[in-house]
């Protein structure tokens, strides 16, 4: 019996190994080439397709030069105002969310870091799971190990969600103001930001009161924060 157990732990470690290694394997190609799909993104795709077989999804690849200053300071204004100073989780942050949510009673904040999104958005999906938070938080340290912060930034901005089938900072920039990302301006910027926690839902209410208020302390906070050059 316990060599059973023991023999059947060992399988599943070299599972996990395994499953890991992988993941560290696209981790260390991505660092140089640029990866054309996500998992959110076959997500949306399968979400499009049962509604529409012909859906396709919106999205073009821009390199990071080609990204407006001013949407890559609304971005990290918008959700990780410390990207540039933590190792790729921000302690401070979750400790604050964590607080709002307790007085609260729900969640209402959360304080995962642009690397941490990118993780999830790239390879897994958005379960609650506390594996999958695990498994999360593995490859965020993957990233940030590997890839440098602009790097991070550059991927993150390329394949975020930002409305119905709509991926990445060029193809949101068509869809809402008909610019290219290496035109929008700054209050043009601080909107797409404010819609990144609910793409789909600011992409038709985009005179929503509470869109509009974050847009504003989007503006305001944008000039405060520093941004991979």
């Amino acid at each position: 019996m316990g060599r059973w157990i023991w023999r059947s732990g060992l399988i599943v470690l070299i599972l996990i190994a395994y499953v890991q290694i992988g993941f560290f394997t696209a981790v260390l190609w991505w660092k140089y080439f640029n990866p054309a799909n996500s998992a959110f993104m076959e997500a949306g795709l399968d979400r499009l397709q049962a509604k529409n077989p012909d859906a396709e999804l919106r999205h073009k690849w821009v390199d990071y030069s080609h990204i407006s200053i001013n949407l890559k300071r609304a971005v990290v204004a918008a959700e990780d105002s410390r990207f540039l100073e933590h190792d790729g989780f921000d302690w401070e942050g979750m400790q604050k969310a964590m607080e709002k949510n307790i007085k609260k009673g729900h969640i209402v904040a959360g304080g995962s870091t642009i690397s941490q999104q990118l993780a999830k958005n790239l390879f897994l999906s958005a379960s609650r799971n506390p594996l999958r938070k695990i498994q999360e938080a593995v490859i965020t340290v993957m990233i940030e190990q590997v890839w440098g912060k602009r790097r991070i930034l550059e991927v993150y901005m390329n394949m975020i969600e930002w409305g119905n089938g709509i991926y990445g900072a060029e193809a949101a920039s068509h869809r809402y103001f008909k610019t290219s990302a290496a035109g929008l301006g700054p209050s043009q910027a601080a909107l797409m930001a404010a819609m990144i926690p609910d793409p789909r839902y600011y992409e038709t209410h985009r005179a929503a009161r509470g869109l509009l208020y974050r847009q504003g302390i989007i503006s305001a906070r944008m000039w405060q924060v520093s941004v991979p050059r």
